[in-house]
């Protein structure tokens, strides 16, 4: 036997609140399917994944014994697509809008067919082995939360949002961004605000493969229109602001929470407010100007750590 714990995080887009309203957990094997309610004393576990950036994560289920061996998984929300607070939802400064999910069905789970029921399904088997076993389903929103377009009003989770990472073989990577002025270095995030021009910012970083040069960096986009030498990014991790006890800003950081061990390559932009997923975003675009500002190479991961890199590299934050 071996012990079971799934945990969710985040790796943000630009909302304020992307809550997920989970209703069970099924684990798919040889044998027969093992199903998890997650459920909040009867209700249902609501799960705002903008709380729980970087290495934040929040049990869905802890401590569970089960059998040994490979199995796939099915994590179950409740979807709706209209505004609703009691079910999934996605909150902007536009207001509150539905959240739903196209992938439905069940791999063994008690009401999956129930038709206000979506399903996120890992089709990659994992193993349970002797002992702890620790996972995350990591959600990648700026790559698989699509805004409400055509004649739709809500939101859409795409099933390649999500992946589930064993942290016996995950590292992290956190870092802060040089905002203020210096006679030796630049200001980052303002030498990307003059780059860009308008009045309308948002700061992420963006991990890439290893040796992804800056010029190759681009943005999330369809499949289709990735061609040689363009990289698309792994992941991508929002900026967030540091406020002391008054609430003033006195620093910018990021945190990519669970990362494979190995090397990486990351860019920083201030403008992922243009990066839809939907769509190849390029610095000429007139009316959603997408590009990488800067960028660092050789970034290294090992399982257990947290790396340390800031933009730039020769940065030292005050303490």
């Amino acid at each position: 036997m071996g012990t079971f714990n799934l945990g969710v995080s985040d790796n943000p887009a630009d909302a304020e609140i992307v809550n997920i309203a989970f209703k069970q957990v099924v684990l798919k094997g040889n044998g027969e399917s093992l199903s998890f309610d997650v459920s909040d004393s009867g209700e249902l576990k609501h799960v705002d994944l903008l709380q729980f950036q970087g290495q934040e994560v929040e049990t869905l289920v802890s401590g569970q014994s089960i059998p040994t061996g490979e199995y796939q998984m099915c994590i179950y929300m409740e979807k709706s697509e209209v505004a609703n607070e009691e079910s999934s939802y996605v909150k902007t400064a536009d207001g509150i809008a539905g959240l739903t999910t196209n992938s439905n069905g069940s791999c063994g789970g008690v009401g999956a067919e129930d038709p206000n029921t979506g399903r996120l399904f890992f089709n990659k088997t994992f193993t349970i082995a002797a002992g702890s076993n620790v996972f995350v389903a990591e959600f990648n929103l700026a790559k698989g939360l699509q805004a409400p377009h055509g004649n739709k009003d809500y939101w859409t989770l795409k099933p390649t949002s999500v992946q589930l990472v064993n942290n016996a073989e995950v590292g992290a990577i956190e870092g802060q961004i040089n905002a203020s002025d210096s006679d030796t270095l630049d200001n980052v995030k303002a030498d990307c605000e003059v780059a860009a021009g308008g009045t309308e910012f948002a700061q992420a970083v963006y991990l890439y493969p290893a040796d992804t040069t800056l010029t190759n960096m681009v943005d999330f986009r369809p499949d289709a229109d990735i061609t040689t030498p363009q990289v698309a990014p792994i992941a991508s991790a929002r900026v967030n602001a540091m406020l002391d006890q008054n609430d003033e800003v006195t620093g910018y950081e990021y945190e990519f929470g669970f990362v494979t061990a190995g090397s990486y390559s990351l860019g920083y932009t201030c403008v992922a407010q243009n990066d839809d997923p939907e769509t190849a975003n390029n610095p000429d675009d007139a009316e959603m100007p997408f590009f990488i500002h800067i960028d660092e190479q050789t970034v290294e991961v090992t399982n257990g750590t947290t790396t340390e890199r800031h933009f730039p590299m020769a940065f030292v934050p005050v303490s």
